[in-house]
């Protein structure tokens, strides 16, 4: 068996040899004969003749091989106290006919279909219907408000769009009809059917000539068959936060992504068919997409689909309740899940009335893993604890302590080595490598592997402009760091303005195009500032327009409301400060970056292009007053 020095050397001098080894771990219709190329816009492109199909992959192979009876899903929700579970055979039955449906209603292959569910069975089944007829995928998580939805309903003109009556958190009831009947309404694009899943907690109210009952739909619609697509086709858009307000549409490729979540199942989480893997996340992210969905399934795993929360649902045991009832092998889950646990129950009280012998590894991402919450979990669960690095570009990991090649040495606030394929560079400003332990821009030079996005949806001069212009040569992922001695990883956090709140990506821009409508406010920056708990969260920095008389106390209220409307709850936007000005360069660039570090208590450089260094005492005085500062002594 090849060591990890072995294919990782491999990868970066030969990659079109690696990842031809790689590609006959998947079945194709159509085995490619060229495993790299470049499309003409100089993308590098994985495959190319090549065909095949993601839901025959995830669901049909693994019943022609026998495993029909195999348990495929398993949807655990203490919101509503269910547990079902699905064989190969059963979700293969819903998927063909919601596939039907789909086809009934004149989607077909390349149309998009906007999913905008909570985290039940028809989310999974939508998504593996719609890659099996190879129209395109755009999940859009269910805490999105209205105006996000509709911005990606214009920008992905679905044909379709399929939603539920509610979703659920904690203890409350959300109904998601009014919410898409709003962006329908502030859409340009009109979409020609909207299929409704009724559930118990809340009924929508339907619009006969709109609106379709998912039941009665899936109930009458014939079965369909797979639909062959080459592996450059588009298997889905996934919106992702860009530095300004308008999210990026991010764009998966099927043969690529197959190829590399299939490798990705054994090598990097340890895991093979039969074997019971649960990713703590949603289908709205890209961890949904790559390991509730397809990754699992195309390895024939047992995959967990949980409507739930790390805490009062119904107490901070729940997830080792879901991992001892399912026999869980390997579980994926952000640090923020762990903080929130941590704080309800410090000494992992709960722990202790569930058997999660079944465990073997415990593996973080979707933000960095502070040491206390790592030392934490090192000292209660009996398995290695392994912080890996990727994100939805990349749809899979970049760095990682790869289970399947038997681990390295952790060492607590490293991602140990880059995965095959990734060849990870730290580059300085000026575009040099820097020496081990300084700190720099984590790069990966080109081409990416398999599975990473070659372009953006319909924006291809975006792409090229947000990840590949800064280094030529190399893909910027946006994130510092350094590599040590080792070469061991460290990624320490955002270069740009996008922050992480609690595992989700968010721009500055998109917060602050909220705050902005505010008749009050003249001006205003968002900054994600440090916090224990969820990681980042955002305060928002705001100038008043001349003789404007409203209290800040008040100001913060309605801002608060803004931001949850116009985002999403989810935001965490809970504190704003009103500012006499803004730092900012002399082009007219507001200096997020330096506030940030400032409120963090970083270090931080005068930037030479600053407007007026005097600024910069104002401002600490603004946010000394305000407590987000520590008085200088």
């Amino acid at each position: 068996m090849p060591t990890y020095e072995d294919d990782y050397r491999l990868s970066i001098e030969d990659p079109s040899a690696f990842w031809r080894q790689r590609q006959s771990e998947i079945d194709w219709f159509k085995q490619p004969t060229e495993t790299l190329s470049q499309d003409v816009n100089g993308s590098w492109r994985w495959y190319r003749d090549g065909t095949l199909n993601s839901c025959w992959l995830a669901i049909d192979r693994h019943i022609e091989a026998g495993r029909g009876e195999a348990l495929a899903l398993i949807y655990d929700s203490p919101a509503t106290r269910t547990i079902e579970k699905f064989t190969f055979n059963e979700l293969a039955d819903r998927v063909g006919r919601v596939a039907g449906g789909m086809r009934q209603l004149g989607v077909g292959k390349g149309d998009r279909v906007v999913i905008y569910l909570p985290m039940i069975p028809e989310a999974v089944i939508s998504m593996l219907a719609c890659a099996r007829l190879g129209a395109i995928h755009s999940v859009v998580f269910g805490g999105f408000a209205s105006r996000e939805l509709a911005l990606r309903i214009d920008d992905a003109e679905p044909k379709l769009l399929l939603t539920a009556s509610c979703g659920i958190e904690f203890e409350k009831v959300i109904a998601y009809k009014p919410l898409v009947d709003e962006a329908l309404a502030l859409a340009s694009h009109k979409v020609d059917s909207v299929v409704v899943k009724q559930r118990p907690q809340v009924e929508a109210a339907m619009s006969p000539n709109r609106n379709l009952d998912w039941d009665e739909w899936e109930r009458e619609a014939p079965d369909a068959d797979v639909v062959e697509v080459s592996a450059l086709d588009p298997l889905y858009i996934l919106y992702t936060s860009g530095t300004t307000g308008k999210p990026k549409g991010v764009v998966r490729d099927n043969g690529g992504h197959a190829v590399a979540l299939t490798y990705s199942m054994n090598a990097v989480y340890g895991v093979d068919a039969g074997d019971v893997f649960w990713a703590a996340s949603d289908v709205g992210w890209v961890v949904g997409h790559s390991y509730i969905v397809y990754g699992p399934l195309f390895k024939g795993c047992t995959t967990i689909l949980f409507e739930g929360k790390p805490v009062r649902t119904p107490d901070a045991g729940t997830f080792w309740r879901v991992i001892a009832d399912h026999g869980v092998k390997t579980f994926f889950v952000a640090p923020t899940a762990f903080r929130a646990i941590k704080k309800e129950d410090p000494q992992c009280k709960f722990l202790r009335d569930y058997d999660i012998s079944s465990l073997e590894y415990l593996f973080v991402a979707g933000e960095r893993c502070d040491e206390p919450t790592w030392h934490w979990l090192n000292d209660h669960v009996n398995v290695p604890v392994i912080d890996h690095w990727w994100q939805t570009e990349t749809g899979w990991s970049i760095c990682a302590n790869m289970a399947g090649y038997g681990l390295k040495e952790i060492k607590p606030g490293s991602l140990t080595l880059p995965v095959p394929g990734y060849d990870v560079r730290i580059l300085t400003d000026e575009g040099f490598e820097a020496p081990p332990n300084t700190d720099g821009n984590v790069v990966v030079a080109a081409p990416l592997p398999p599975g990473t996005l070659p372009t953006l949806w319909r924006d291809h001069e975006r792409f090229e402009a947000s990840y590949w212009s800064s280094f030529p040569g190399y893909y910027a992922t946006g994130d510092g760091g350094f590599r040590d001695e080792d070469g061991y990883v460290y990624v320490m956090g955002r270069t740009d303005d996008v922050m992480n709140v609690a595992g989700h990506r968010l721009s500055t821009g998109q917060i602050e195009e909220a705050i902005a409508s505010h008749p009050a406010v003249a001006e205003c920056a968002v900054l994600g500032i440090r916090d224990a708990e969820k990681g980042q969260v955002p305060i928002g920095l705001v100038l008043l327009k001349d003789g404007m008389n409203i209290s800040s106390d008040t100001l913060e209220t309605e801002l608060i409301q803004m931001v949850r409307t116009q985002v999403g709850p989810f935001a965490n936007f809970r504190r704003c400060v009103i500012v006499t000005r803004l730092p900012k360069t002399r082009s007219g660039k507001i200096l997020r970056q330096v506030m940030r570090k400032m409120v963090d208590g970083d270090v931080f450089s005068m930037p030479s292009t600053i407007d007026d260094p005097e600024i910069l005492s104002e401002i600490r005085e603004d946010l000394t007053e305000a407590g987000l500062i520590a008085p200088t002594t």
